[in-house]
């Protein structure tokens, strides 16, 4: 009786098969029903399934605060090295300025202090900043300058040798408009008329 109720696996599975087909390949929606259908859980796999999804439920938000502490305590770290650093620095600091020569040195380069004898002189940069090109990086080419050297020189030679002599501006012509020519009494005047 009970071999006339359930259909036989090769009556299933021939039902399942499209008439038209005969003896092709599956459908990808017929090997997905077999597969599901060949599924069957047990009431242990229910309960280990259930016992797993609350072991995640409730250790998620202790995951969550160990990462937040472990990351605390990185920081925490972090800055206590950088604070050793620091104490390091001013430990090395310190122990400068107990030198006598690190304290002389520094009066004279930032207060301009001078032992007794000495004489300390002070130069001042009096350049107008806009013409000072320090600030500009220094070029490993070589620059080619683009003008004759010749007409240069040249340029210079005749600049200078046509300016007029500092001696020539600094004496008044005596023949001059607006001079009285020569002051009467005057000892060069004297010498010229012997």
């Amino acid at each position: 009786m009970s071999a006339a109720r359930r259909p036989s696996r090769t009556s299933r599975t021939a039902d399942a098969r499209p008439a038209g087909k005969g003896r092709g390949r599956p459908s990808i929606r017929q090997v997905a029903e077999t597969w599901l259908a060949g599924i069957r859980f047990s009431g242990f796999s229910i309960i280990m399934m259930g016992m797993l999804v609350l072991a995640v439920i409730v250790l998620a938000p202790s995951i969550a605060a160990y990462a937040a502490q472990r990351q605390q305590i990185a920081e925490a770290k972090a800055e206590v090295a950088r604070q050793e650093a620091e104490v390091a620095r001013l430990t090395e600091e310190r122990e400068r300025w107990n030198d006598e020569t690190f304290i002389v040195t520094q009066a004279r380069n930032r207060l301009y202090y001078v032992l007794p004898g000495e004489v300390s002189y002070l130069v001042i940069d009096d350049r107008d900043p806009a013409t000072m090109t320090a600030d500009r990086l220094v070029s490993a080419e070589v620059t080619e300058a683009h003008g004759d050297w010749m007409q240069t020189m040249l340029r210079s030679v005749m600049t200078a040798g046509l300016a007029p002599s500092a001696t020539d501006a600094a004496e008044p012509d005596p023949g001059a408009p607006g001079t009285d020519g020569p002051a009467a009494g005057d000892p060069a005047d004297d010498e010229g008329a012997r």
